[in-house]
Formats: C-alpha cells, structure tokens, sequence
C-alpha cells in the first residue's frame, strides 16, 4: 500500500512562491512516476505536472509551464512542486500521486492508483 502525504500548502499573494512536498511511504520510489493534479474550487480535478521514475521526464499543463518546477528525491521518498509568479487562478487543492512507472509518466489523473489528502493553496491579490 502506497501512502502519500502532502504539505507545504497555505495562503499566499499573487506573485509570491510556495513549495509543496509529497512524503510517500513506499520503497524504493523510484518504481513509480509520480505527479502533482489540482481540483481548483468548483471544478474538475486537473494535471499541473508529472515526473518520470528517474526524472529523466517531466511535463507540465501549459497553464504552470515556466512557473512551476516538478522534482523528486528518491532516496528521501519525496516529490516536491515548486510553484512561482502564483496567480489566483493557482487556488486550488493540490494532490500527489504515484503509479507503476511506465514508458512515459502519464498526465490522466484516472491512471494514478495511489493519492495523497490534498493540500489548499490559496492565491489572494
């Protein structure tokens, strides 16, 4: 069983930067490409960015791409998003989450077996 837990949410300005972590109870973590998703309030959940097994690949949703910066730490078990230039329409609850790696890290939420609670982001002007 594979325990995500994220932290690092909060209430933020427009413009600052906050880093989410995701600490994942499995070993070794490199069997799994993981990602960051977010479900903005009153909408569906959507992909922010994945990271490949190895962090050989990454990709990101075209709304975060030259803001956001996804990483991960095997050895420390832990996925990170560091999020920069935060606007409001960055509000949203952010979830990890981990699946079997595969030929590329995948941006369908419904192919991730294993999630986190969620953090709250909060983006005020």
């Amino acid at each position: 069983q594979v325990q995500l837990v994220e932290s690092g949410g909060g209430w933020v300005q427009a413009g600052d930067s906050l880093r989410l972590s995701c600490a994942a109870s499995v070993r070794p973590l490199s069997l799994y490409d993981m990602g960051w998703f977010r479900q903005p309030p009153g909408k569906d959940r959507e992909f922010v960015a994945v990271i490949s097994w190895n962090s050989g690949s990454t990709d990101y949703a075209d709304s975060v791409k030259g803001r956001f910066t996804i990483s991960r730490d095997n050895a420390k078990n832990t996925l990170y998003l560091q999020m920069s230039s935060l606007k409001l329409e960055d509000t949203a609850v952010y979830y990890c989450a981990a699946r079997p790696y595969g030929y590329s890290p995948s941006t369908v939420a419904n192919e991730y077996a294993y999630w986190g609670q969620g953090t709250q982001v909060t983006v005020s002007s």
